[in-house]
């Protein structure tokens, strides 16, 4: 993060000193450094001070400094080391808890920055930097073990020893990637007081034929100045190019500005400054919509909803004047930091953001657009990572593209792609009743989006087929003297590739077929409520067998009189009609008759696994129950009797229009 943080609008103090120091001529310098934001030349002088200086309190609070020093210049693991050394001090202010929280999770050390998180949530509730720091952790956990499908590989063809960042395609064929960079070969040979680096540039590199990517070269003089360049983004037709540009003079930083140069020929323009705000207004980071009616960028200017935040400002045509910035909102804008946005030509934003929830410093969140307020979502772990992750540019066909970010120490450059998913199911039919496979059935899969595939089974009952993302599919199987029957998978939602497993089971209509769950009351025949689960399924049976009728068959045991117990079983069966009929079956497919205890259950091969002293092919008269040897076992046996189940009668039904 050193480049970015610098490059962000020019040197800006983000701390004030808090005490008054009676102390050497360095110290005083290191302080004033420290005070102006140049971090990377106060740390050195204010750990020579720290050695040198006698008074404790003092001492206390420049070890403060230098452990801010280390997390303002995206170095971790000293500021860890440091911040440590403040919390053992019992030092005063309590959003060392949240700083050296933030430094442990950034070094990986989860659970023990889990821990002052709490304890800086316990001193300051109110801030919700605190429960916002334990959940981020929670998920960095889960999505580094479940990774999202992007493969992600450093750039080794753009990056060096230095700080490289902000790619942007300059081409159709993106071929071309424009990127900031403070190399060596950068114009600006100054050091800059907050990363130790040269003043940035903005470089180019060519891919060929092969795959190769040539050697980054600067832009013209045009473009790259003695002062900070860096952020380019370019037009539709990649002619005109918007970047920023931090100025000084007189060793004062000016601030940053966008500019715009032209493409004439194969030379880039005098760079011009983009005039839409006030001199005195930090500007940065701009990038274009696909019309380019709307230019978004980031300031902290006033208005906003926290440090740095995204802005935009539009135009009715091409030739117009651009309007009157207009702050994006508190759906993308937060009280911390939202940077480097790129608008992708579907209309999703994609930006940076420390506050949002996230896996540590700075992640890339995607915004989508949704009934005029946006859709945010972290783009997870491997885009993202514990470290600074930022400055995302993407194709606009493939989900593929350039990233920024600190996870091997300088800011670097990393490519990703996320790879064509594949999604297969592999299903079986088999008889509900034997569980033997069935041959030759016909499947038929209905997608969401509008695709019908059909397929015969194989002799073992099995059938595959090649599944899109992001739909909904129903797997319909049927063969003639069998009901219909479905399965179901989805594959939306779902970001890697995936080999589902079905089953569909098909009754067939030469028997009965029982219907389980179906409870009523002692000697009532009103359903109880748990029965309406087994007759939902039923009635999703009939409306996928449209032209079948059917009887609906209500049992009872053999205790207690003939009469009585046709006249329960008759109404039971009723009961079950009535409430297909009130879920909208038709009543001309249905016939209700209750047949008392005169068609004892015989035991098939279910019902003998699951009660072993039931012999499979054995019919349950009266007889054989008084024949059973325990009490359990004839009340088992009545229970297999008292059942509901329905017959098909026809198949030839014609529904009513």
């Amino acid at each position: 993060m050193r480049k970015k943080t610098a490059f962000l609008f020019g040197i800006v103090s983000l701390f004030i000193l808090t005490q008054v120091y009676a102390q050497t001529a360095k110290s005083k310098k290191a302080l004033e450094y420290f005070t102006n934001g140049q971090y990377f030349m106060a740390v050195d002088m204010l750990r020579d001070a720290y050695g040198n200086e006698p008074d404790n309190d003092i001492k206390l609070d420049i070890t403060y400094k230098i452990a801010e020093c280390y997390r303002l210049t995206s170095q971790p693991e000293k500021a860890e080391m440091w911040y440590k050394r403040v919390i053992l001090k019992k030092y005063e202010n309590p959003l060392m808890y949240v700083y050296y929280a933030d430094a442990l999770k950034m070094n990986e050390k989860f659970e023990l920055a889990i821990e002052n998180y709490r304890e800086y949530k316990k001193l300051v509730p109110s801030d919700p930097r605190g429960e916002n720091g334990i959940k981020s952790c929670e998920m960095a956990i889960k999505w580094k073990e479940n990774p999202n499908g992007y493969k992600v590989a450093n750039m080794k063809f753009f990056n060096s020893k230095e700080s490289e960042y902000y790619p942007a395609y300059a081409n159709t064929e993106y071929s071309e990637v424009f990127f900031t960079s403070s190399r060596e070969e950068s114009a600006g040979k100054e050091k800059h007081g907050a990363t130790g680096q040269n003043f940035s540039d903005i470089y180019f590199s060519i891919q060929d034929r092969k795959g190769n990517w040539s050697t980054p070269l600067p832009l013209g003089e045009n473009i790259n100045t003695e002062f900070e360049e860096g952020g380019a983004s370019l037009s539709k037709d990649y002619n005109t190019l918007f970047f920023s540009r931090c100025e000084k003079v007189k060793k004062e930083t000016m601030g940053c500005k966008i500019f715009t140069s032209v493409r004439k020929g194969d030379e880039w323009g005098k760079a011009e400054p983009w005039t839409i705000t006030a001199d005195s207004i930090t500007v940065s980071h701009p990038t274009l919509s696909e019309d380019e009616f709307i230019l978004y960028f980031v300031s902290d200017m006033p208005g906003g909803m926290g440090n740095k935040d995204i802005w935009k400002v539009t135009r009715e045509t091409k030739e117009s004047e651009w309007g009157t910035p207009e702050n994006v909102g508190s759906d993308i804008n937060t009280p911390g930091n939202e940077m480097f946005p790129f608008i992708h030509n579907d209309g999703t934003l994609y930006f940076s953001s420390d506050y949002h929830l996230g896996m540590g410093g700075l992640d890339i969140f995607r915004a989508i657009p949704e009934n005029n307020k946006w859709k945010v979502e972290n783009m997870r772990y491997p885009i993202n990572s514990t470290y600074d992750d930022f400055a995302i540019v993407i194709e606009k066909e493939h989900e593929r593209g350039y990233f920024s970010t600190s996870r091997d120490g300088n800011d670097e450059i990393y490519s990703f792609v996320l790879p064509p998913l594949k999604f297969t199911v592999e299903g079986i039919v088999r008889n509900e009743k034997s569980n033997d496979p069935i041959a030759n059935a016909t499947v038929k899969l209905v997608g969401s989006d509008g695709i019908t595939v059909a397929a015969e089974t194989s002799s073992d009952g099995v059938f595959k087929f090649n599944l899109r993302p992001n739909t909904d599919f129903v797997f319909v199987a049927s063969k003639k003297g069998f009901l219909t029957g479905k399965g179901k998978e989805t594959t939306k939602g779902l970001i890697e590739s995936q080999d589902f497993k079905s089953e569909i089971r098909l009754s067939s209509i030469a028997e009965p077929i029982e219907l389980p769950n179906i409870f009523y009351d002692f000697a009532k025949w009103d359903l109880r409520p748990e029965s309406m689960v087994a007759l939902d399924k039923l009635v999703e049976t009939l409306n996928d067998n449209p032209h079948v009728t059917i009887e609906l068959r209500s049992h009872t045991d053999a205790r207690g009189s003939v009469q009585t117990n046709i006249e329960l079983s008759q109404k039971r069966a009723q009961s079950v009609v009535n409430y297909l009929i009130e879920k909208g079956i038709e009543p001309a497919r249905l016939r209700a008759k209750g047949y008392a205890a005169t068609m004892p259950k015989v035991v098939d091969m279910k019902i003998a696994s699951q009660h072993p002293f039931l012999k499979e092919g054995t019919e349950i008269t009266q007889e054989y129950i008084d024949s059973l040897l325990t009490e359990e076992q004839k009340e088992i046996a009545y229970q297999i009797n008292r059942r509901t189940e329905f017959q098909v009668l026809s198949t030839d039904y014609q529904p009513r229009k």
